[in-house]
């Protein structure tokens, strides 16, 4: 069995818990703690799941946010490759639940 993986990036979850809610409000804190990066950059550090990201960038969030990165990144299963006894393969679906839609009545 085959598992792909992803996570989820909680950085803007623990900025609310702890009052940043602009991301340009981190510019200055990562200053401090030597990572600098623009504004543009950090927006999109807190808005997007980073794909690579510097050990001294990762450590300055944790200090700012006082917390370990297993905080910061939540892992999950995004699908599973299960293999057959026949050595065919099927994929499972994603582990998330479908979208709800919600229908007005006398509405398509």
């Amino acid at each position: 069995m085959i598992k792909k993986m992803g996570y989820q990036w909680r950085l803007r979850h623990l900025m609310a818990e702890r009052d940043l809610f602009q991301t340009s409000d981190l510019v200055p804190l990562l200053a401090e703690r030597g990572v600098t990066l623009s504004r543009e950059q950090v927006y999109r550090l807190v808005t997007q799941p980073p794909q690579r990201m510097s050990m001294d960038t990762l450590v300055a969030l944790c200090d700012i946010l006082q917390c370990t990165p297993n905080d910061l990144i939540k892992p999950e299963v995004v699908n599973t490759e299960i293999r057959k006894a026949s050595g065919a393969k099927t994929v499972a679906t994603p582990l998330t639940p479908p979208k709800t839609v919600i229908r007005r009545p006398g509405k398509s």
